[in-house]
């Protein structure tokens, strides 16, 4: 996707100039995602 495509999807999600909500979802998912991805690791390698 081309960013003209990304910033025109956003668009209804961030209301002010810049990017604001946008980027905060966005770093929100992936923090989830990272700790997501933590949580199964640690719960594929313990020795129960």
């Amino acid at each position: 996707m081309s960013p003209a495509v990304l910033a025109t999807l956003a668009a209804p999600i961030s209301s002010g100039p810049g990017p604001g909500l946008f980027l905060r979802l966005i770093v929100i998912g992936s923090i989830v995602g990272v700790l997501a991805l933590v949580w199964i690791l640690a719960r594929a390698n313990s020795n129960n």
